[in-house]
């Protein structure tokens, strides 16, 4: 069995801009073998749901997964039995009433400072100054670490970040990957050990019996979910907003369509594109012959514009009635456990901003657009008011 269109594939088509390679795979092969990325390309929306609900067959826990290499076994990185005992610990805090209960305040202060910084200046690249910003504070007032600020939290997620890249790359972990694991290692034992106010990381330990390591391996899984992935949704909304007059119109003069906004944003353009799966058993999936050990990466971009489910589905649409079945937090048993968070934080974060800078705009110097295989957000984002 061939598999011409996926072949053909490159990694800077991916990259840039892969809605017509998605679109064309797909339509011929939904489930695609693409050599650049040494595994199979999941891009119907249907099969997509049927992996990511599957973990028996289609699992994380694979010594493959870069990720548990640097952070050790996690939420992230395991299934099972194991899965859920790593990740319950965490999940009340992320629920909807703990969530508005804990983080409304916080993030919109954190908003409106980081815009009383940027607003004298009448221009702003929004992803440094704002995005990026709000993002990490979020995290650091979620892992509630002791004595830690936001800058520092962002230089252990750089460092532990850089390291998990050159692992996927066949390198060993880097010195500054190690170092900040290590400094994050310590922060999180001071932190579950000392008497400061409750936080999820003293919560997990005392009440769910967690092992500190565990829990320093899910606290840095934590801030790969809300830095990274964050600060895209943020970014990608600002983008499509103020790249489509009409519908900035529709949201300026009807706030409640934000939310809508906020979803078809996710949709059309999802922070985390894929997400990767190996398989345990042999097995035909969309007719493509996955056998045990390959890896099986899910397209989340792909299947969130099947026609099949999104009419139209290159169209950005304020009023689309099912947008809520994108896949962007993805599906089943790793559905993302700060969905309400993240949902929370971007709707504020935008609302905001278009609040308080009237004249918001995307700077016509600084064209941009959103790129990246894995994490898709604009490199920069230029704007002027």
């Amino acid at each position: 069995m061939t598999f011409p269109i996926g072949r053909a594939a490159t990694l800077p088509e991916l990259e840039a801009d892969p809605h017509p390679l998605l679109a064309r795979l797909r339509a011929v092969e939904p489930v695609s073998w693409l050599p650049v990325l040494d595994g199979w390309l999941v891009t119907r929306y249907d099969l997509a749901v049927r992996v990511m609900r599957d973990p028996r067959t289609f699992t994380v826990d694979d010594p493959r997964f870069s990720t548990a290499r640097v952070v050790g076994p996690s939420m992230l990185s395991l299934d099972g039995p194991e899965h859920a005992r790593h990740r319950e610990p965490f999940a009340h805090a992320f629920r909807p009433a703990a969530v508005r209960g804990r983080f409304t305040e916080f993030v919109s202060a954190e908003t409106d400072r980081l815009i009383s910084a940027m607003k004298p200046a009448g221009r702003a690249e929004l992803r440094r100054a704002y995005a990026g910003p709000l993002a990490v504070a979020v995290v650091a007032e979620a892992l509630g670490l002791a004595d830690v600020d936001a800058a520092t939290v962002l230089s252990w997620y750089a460092a532990i970040v850089e390291a998990v890249s050159e692992v996927t790359a066949g390198r060993p972990v880097t010195a500054a990957g190690a170092d900040a694991f290590g400094q994050l290692r310590d922060r999180v034992s001071r932190t579950i050990s000392g008497h400061g106010p409750p936080s999820v990381l003293v919560d997990a330990a005392r009440a769910h019996g967690l092992r500190t390591p565990e829990v320093v391996s899910n606290a840095a899984v934590l801030m790969f979910g809300g830095i990274d992935t964050t600060e895209g949704m943020i970014a990608n909304a600002i983008w499509h907003l103020l790249g489509a007059a009409p519908a900035l119109a529709s949201v300026r003069s009807d706030p409640a369509l934000l939310h809508n906004a906020v979803e078809e944003s996710v949709r059309m353009e999802p922070a985390a594109a894929v997400v990767d799966r190996y398989a345990t058993a042999d097995v035909t999936l969309g007719g493509a012959p996955v056998r045990r050990g390959d890896l099986v990466t899910v397209s989340i971009a792909g299947a969130n514009r099947d026609p099949a489910v999104f009419a139209d589905p290159d169209e950005f649409d304020l009023h689309r009635e099912n947008v809520k079945l994108h896949l962007a937090f993805a599906k089943g048993p790793h559905f993302c456990l700060g969905a309400h968070l993240a949902r929370t934080e971007v709707t504020l974060a935008v609302g905001r901003l278009l609040d308080r800078l009237p004249g918001l705009r995307l700077d016509p110097d600084h064209p941009t657009s959103p790129r990246g295989l894995v994490f898709r957000k604009p490199p920069t984002l230029h704007v002027v008011w």
